[in-house]
């Protein structure tokens, strides 16, 4: 049979084709399926269910509509108001300086009393004397019997100093390790400042918001009120010298500029390089945010430290001494030493950047470390320096050699500053704090007690159970007013106090801020005195304080502020106003506000600080005054669900010490009802003092007339009454809910609580409290969720942004297991419909997230189909259901792990189609005070070289090696000193360092209820709907799962650190911010002698030098 081939071929080829087509159509029928298998609609039937059920469930046990209709009824009795916030920040610094300046009036009686004292005492090289030292008090010898500078010590447990043990009648004495307690200038010191004690005393008794009183000693010694036991550290040391903190330096000397030179010629190798970098590091201790320095090594050539800030100076802040001791570290021993050049060099800088006027313009003083000057160079001083000699001169002689040492201290007589020699590590510290001294002269002989007030800093004594305490301190110099020693500027020492942060907060009315309000205080260097944004400490647990947490700018919280206008404003101490749009994390970080804030500042008059206050506009921008009888408030104050802010000021409990054990609300009902057992009864009529301080008069059946007189707010009080009359009505709601059987049976709904602008809140337990899912929720260990000193509640923040009459979901980022247990609902009551009312309160239920979740499951199975098959479930294996919340956070998904996570990570390639299509949008945050992980090398032993009671061991061993031989010491002391020194076996460790990040927040855009989308993932579409849920801040998210889209790369919330090129790294070191110079400086003084200019060292001046400083005496001034 003949078959035609072609047609056989002809027909191959066409059955090829058709199979081809064939499974064409069907891929492209997959992929359509793929589009439209999962219908909107029926996504959007699941979302309308859900947010039905979980409004009515939460309107319900919240009861949101009965306080909505309570406040309702009151509309007519209240009176709204627009804050006037410049007013508002006027009277708070008013309030702020009254506060200060009791303080500073405190010191001041110390100091009249100090130097009485001083004058009336007569200095006995004989004297012996018992005083309490506070780290001998109480303690025993081996027989029992009291050791000397010991005795007994009566300690009582204080709640004003946070239950440390203390005695409110007498003060206690330190003295550091390295000093002879029973030195006799340190005795006759202690003997005359016992008289501070009654003061003390007196001070505390007038005005009991005082803690700690001190009177630091020039003379090294610490008198501390109240006396209390010290304990040394685990190597039986205390290391604590209040000559090198910043009270006391900023006290006793005027702001300065400083250029350290540093001999690193080869004569300095070995120990003396040591010594010389602990010596600098000294000097650095003692310089500060008024200060502003650089240091210069010297050999044949000149080597600035720091080789970006070649002539230039800048400020003594924490992150530029760090910055500097980092590179201290690099510098090596070679060479010849040519101090002529270093000299001029560091005369013609200190010339150059004071003509700048960006620096002290003030002090100016020259700081040389070396191990000896083969000249006096009279030249260069004649030159750049006398006849005003205007900079003062201070040889650091290094090593025990004293060949040289005539030239160097005739260089400080000459100059008007003082030589020490530094034979050991043990010796810097002593030796380098005496140019304080003599730079404190001039202000001494002036007669002038300069109050100087602290930046902020970190109090560990005084734990308030949330970590150490911020504070500032005010201190004042005192001075000996003897005639003979008038010439000599004999500073005594300086007396201080510290003022907790928080006191500044008390005087601040929360209420009057609004919900996103706040107010906040910088220094004359711009730097944070208090912000809710500022987090001076880290870690889980017990906390650390970071490394620069008391030098940050205002500019780094608020960065929005790109040209400073606001900070420069404060800084340079005008009243005004600001505003800009700015962008608030909240929940850890997790989440952002976006707000509108307008700022209002003014300067804290009698001191550096200058005050800021931040309204949000909106609803931030009003308040209301209600009107109750003090009958209905006090009856409705006496619910025991009732509880108030215990960080706001209501009554000024601190007055007197009977009332310190009073909550808040405590103090509230007695002053309302005058049931207090100290009260006296005699006829008065009613007044009202200014500034909130008032009496309540108040007739009990007997008809006397019975008063209480408390300190505090008055307007806040007469609105707290209001709040607990018209949310009372909740207590009876909530109570038949627990009441009636059938309700909550599944206990699913376990918490109502609802809070007021006026800081009241009431809780309703609807399980019994063991059976609580998250038991720290609305309790003092979960901070931003209660009223806080500075903010108000994070469910409260969030209801009070979102739509009217919707409620706000969330999952609570708390550190443990529990943060995915239980889901918070809530909304704000609005006392009138429009936008600009004010929120009246917010209330909310907390649920078990089982609960939720299964609320959701079940919505999700619902379709419309009249026969009950439904096309499409969440229940199927191709598809992913999620909700997730207006920030992108996940509360519900069938793989219960990613609970609590960023819907990003889960699904990358949606969430970033999401992004593209406007449903969400990113906002770019910065974090200027965050911790950066680093690689490092160390030394086991390092420390040996910082401690100078561990480093006197190395120091006997350099000497004896010198006396074994002095030509080959530098080789011996390396072979000897190898154990001792950082030069020891390296080893790596992980460490936290100061560094800038930024990070993204996610936020739905609200206009955008629904959306359909495609993802292209390498060929296969994957699809996804998203559907908003009715009367809440959530989206149903279904995902089409067929596709593997595992090519996009997560998106994340992790932050990224800003890494600076060296380019960049230079102008940010160089970069000086504006800054306003503290309002008194004492350089010099015609009738200081400065013939006083240095430590007996055993040596005889040549009669040249000799003949020279008398010259230079009779030089004008």
């Amino acid at each position: 049979m003949h078959v035609d081939r072609s047609c056989v071929l002809s027909s191959a080829w066409c059955a090829c084709l058709l199979l081809l087509f064939s499974t064409l159509s069907t891929r492209v029928t997959e992929v359509g399926s793929s589009h439209q298998s999962i219908p909107p609609s029926v996504v959007k039937l699941w979302a309308s269910a859900f947010g039905g059920e979980m409004k009515s469930i939460s309107a319900k046990y919240s009861g949101s509509q009965l306080l909505q209709k309570k406040y309702k009824e009151f509309e007519r009795a209240v009176r709204v108001e627009e804050i006037d916030g410049l007013r508002l920040v006027k009277r708070l610094a008013e309030d702020m300086e009254e506060m200060f300046h009791k303080k500073a009036q405190a010191m001041k009686r110390l100091v009249e009393a100090a130097e009485e004292a001083h004058l009336q005492h007569e200095e006995d090289p004989n004297l012996q004397y018992e005083y309490f030292n506070a780290v001998l008090i109480n303690e025993v010898d081996e027989v029992g019997n009291n050791v000397e500078l010991g005795g007994e010590f009566i300690l009582q447990p204080n709640d004003h100093f946070n239950n440390l043990s203390v005695n409110l009648s007498l003060s206690v004495v330190q003295v550091p390790t390295n000093m002879y307690n029973k030195d006799s200038a340190i005795v006759n010191g202690v003997y005359w400042s016992e008289a501070l004690n009654k003061v003390f005393v007196d001070n505390f008794e007038r005005d009991p918001s005082l803690i700690w009183q001190y009177f630091g000693s020039a003379k090294g010694f610490f008198r501390q009120y109240p006396g209390i036991k010290w304990k040394p550290d685990e190597h039986g040391v205390i290391a604590f010298d209040c000559r090198n903190r910043k009270w006391y330096i900023q006290a006793a000397t005027s702001p300065k500029d400083v250029v350290i030179l540093v001999d690193v010629s080869g004569s300095m190798k070995g120990l003396r390089l040591t010594i010389a970098r602990q010596t600098v590091s000294s000097i650095l201790d003692t310089l500060g945010d008024d200060d502003f320095f650089n240091i210069i090594a010297y050999n044949e050539e000149l080597h600035y430290v720091e080789p970006c800030l070649n002539g230039t100076l800048v400020q003594a802040d924490v992150t530029n001494k760090d910055h500097f001791r980092e590179h201290l570290d690099k510098l090596f021993a070679q060479g010849i030493g040519m101090l002529d050049v270093a000299l001029t060099e560091a005369f013609n800088l200190l010339s150059d950047f004071n003509e700048t006027g960006r620096g002290s313009v003030c002090s100016q003083a020259i700081m040389l470390v070396t191990d000896g000057a083969v000249d006096t160079y009279d030249a260069i001083f004649a030159k750049y320096n006398w006849p005003e000699r205007k900079v003062r001169i201070f040889p650091y002689l290094i090593g025990r050699e004293s060949a040289f040492a005539d030239n160097l201290k005739w260089m400080a007589c000459a100059n008007k500053g003082y030589f020490t020699q530094i034979s050991t590590l043990a010796d810097v510290q002593e030796n380098v704090m005496e140019y304080l001294h003599v730079l404190s002269r001039p202000k001494v002989i002036d007669r002038e007690h300069d109050t100087v007030w602290t930046e902020a800093y970190i109090d560990s004594t005084l734990d308030d159970g949330q970590g150490p305490v911020l504070m500032t301190t005010v201190a004042m110099p005192v001075f000996s007013t003897k005639n003979e020693t008038r010439n000599r500027g004999i500073l005594l020492g300086v007396v201080g106090t510290d003022v907790p942060v928080s006191e500044l907060l008390k005087t601040i009315p929360k209420y009057k801020l609004g919900i996103h309000g706040y107010a906040f205080a910088i220094t004359n260097n711009g730097y944070i005195l208090t912000h809710p944004d500022l987090r001076p400490l880290y870690g889980d647990g017990k906390k650390r304080r970071k490394p620069n947490y008391s030098s940050v700018d205002l500019s780094e919280v608020e960065w929005e502020d790109k040209d400073d206008t606001l900070r420069n404003a404060m800084v340079n101490r005008k009243t005004g106003t600001f505003s800009m749009e700015v962008t608030k994390s909240v929940d850890k970080g997790k989440r952002v506000l976006v707000l509108h804030n307008d700022y209002y500042y003014t300067d804290i008059k009698g001191t550096p600080f200058s005050l800021g206050v931040a309204l949000s506009r909106g609803h931030g921008k009003f308040f209301f005054r209600g009107n109750v009888t003090v009958e209905e408030g006090l009856h409705d104050l006496e619910h025991p669900d009732v509880a108030l802010a215990d960080e706001w000021t209501y009554c000024n409990t601190d007055e007197h010490p009977e009332h310190r054990y009073l909550s808040q609300i405590e103090a509230i009902k007695l002053y309302l009802s005058g049931h207090e057992p100290h009260l006296q009864c005699q006829p008065c009529f009613l007044s009202v003092h200014k500034m909130g301080t008032f009496i309540i008069l108040l007739m009990n059946k007997y008809k006397y007339v019975i008063y209480f007189v408390f300190l505090g707010d008055k307007e806040l009080i007469q609105e707290v009454l209001f709040d607990a009359v018209v949310t009372a009505p909740l207590e009876a709601y909530w109570t038949s809910l627990v009441l009636n059987k059938s309700e909550n049976s599944d206990k699913g709904v376990e918490i109502a609580y609802l809070g007021t602008r006026t800081g009241l809140s009431r809780i309703n337990l609807f399980v019994v409290p063991d059976e609580l899912t998250n038991q720290d929720f609305l309790t003092a260990e979960d901070k931003e969720g209660v009223f806080n000193a500075d903010h108000f509640p994070l469910w409260y923040k969030r209801a009070a942004e979102q739509v009217p009459g919707t409620f706000v979901y969330s999952l609570p980022f708390n550190i443990g297991s529990e943060n995915k247990s239980v889901v918070l609902a809530s909304t704000a009551i609005q006392l009138l419909d429009e936008r600009k009312s004010p929120i009246a309160a917010a209330v909310g239920i907390q649920m078990k997230l089982e609960f939720f979740q299964k609320k959701f499951w079940t919505a999700s199975r619902q379709c419309a189909a009249l026969d009950g098959k439904c096309s499409i479930s969440c229940d199927d294996e191709n598809i992913n259901c999620y909700l997730i919340d207006n920030n992108g956070f996940i509360l519900v998904a069938e793989d219960y792990t990613l609970t609590g996570k960023f819907f990003g990570e889960a699904e990358g390639a949606v969430m970033n189609k999401l992004l593209q299509m406007g449903s969400f949008k990113r906002v770019t945050l910065y974090d200027y005070q965050a911790l950066c992980w680093v690689y490092s090398e160390s030394s086991g032993s390092g420390h040996t070289l910082l401690d100078p009671y561990f480093a006197f061991f190395s120091a006997v061993k350099w000497i004896l090696t010198e006396l074994v031989i002095f030509l080959v010491e530098f080789n011996l002391y390396s072979w000897w000193y190898s154990d001792l020194t950082a030069k020891a076996q390296r080893i790596g460790r992980s460490m936290q360092v100061p560094c800038d990040t930024e990070y993204p927040a996610f936020v739905s855009e609200r206009t955008i209820k629904e959306n359909t989308g495609n993802t292209d993932c390498d060929g296969c579409i994957k699809s996804f709907v998203i559907q908003q849920i009715p009367s809440s801040n959530l989206f149903m998210v279904v995902v089409d799962n067929k596709c593997d889209c595992s090519m996009f790369e997560p998106i994340t919330m992790d932050p990224i650190e800003i890494m600076y090129n060296e380019s960049l790294k230079c102008e940010r070191l160089k970069m000086q911010k504006d800054r306003r110079r503290p309002d008194t400086c004492h350089p010099f003084h015609p009738e200081e002698n400065s013939m006083e200019c240095g430590g007996a060292v055993g040596l005889t001046p040549s009669l040249t030098a000799t003949l020279l400083c008398v010259l230079l005496a009779l030089f004008p001034r």
